[in-house]
């Protein structure tokens, strides 16, 4: 079984954030699948349990804010004994241009706070990362203003685009494995 979480901030006023681009990525599966709901409600989090390529899935996103992500994470995996191995998380990075999108299945939080609360909680860095970048060319406000600002709309219709690699990669890790995927994805331009 796998768990595919996407990070985010749970109030409205969050919506179509950058902070909230991995929620946006978790919509974008949701909808391939069928427009399937996250119909349980547990351990501060929505999810729900489906299948992918003959694999038992679980997609998930914390109602805990981003900065206590591991907490809701933890106990899910922990009630359906999922390995973190066995864990994906799509978000927002910061370090990474928009356009890019870099997968990895192991490594430090890079300072993001909703990463450092899930490595705090699993205890181990080895889990699959699916980083989608929001740098842009703008100057900066503080990161954190930058990170909590709305995507304009013509910044939301080019974001789309790196969403929909994300959850490209999130299809071919289940279906193609992670080393595989890392291989055909890591280092696509537009």
């Amino acid at each position: 079984m796998k768990l595919i979480v996407g990070l985010g901030n749970p109030e409205i006023k969050y919506a179509f954030t950058r902070h909230n681009t991995g929620f946006l990525a978790v919509d974008e599966l949701l909808r391939r699948l069928g427009g399937l709901d996250l119909d349980k409600d547990k351990f501060n989090g929505i999810f729900t349990k489906t299948k992918m390529e003959n694999e038992d899935v679980i997609i998930a996103k914390p109602m805990t804010y981003m900065n206590l992500s591991g907490d809701f994470i933890k106990p899910l995996a922990d009630f359906y004994k999922i390995d973190p191995s066995d864990i994906i998380v799509i978000y927002d990075e910061l370090a990474l241009p928009v356009g890019k999108v870099k997968i990895t299945k192991e490594g430090s939080s890079a300072g993001h706070n909703g990463i450092k609360s899930i490595i705090a909680n699993l205890g181990t860095e080895k889990f699959i990362k699916v980083r989608i970048g929001i740098k842009d060319d703008k100057p900066m406000v503080s990161q954190i203003d930058f990170v909590l600002m709305k995507y304009t709309p013509d910044e939301l219709k080019e974001q789309k685009k790196n969403i929909d690699r994300a959850v490209d990669a999130v299809e071919s890790i289940i279906k193609n494995g992670i080393d595989k995927t890392m291989n055909d994805f890591n280092g696509l331009k537009d």
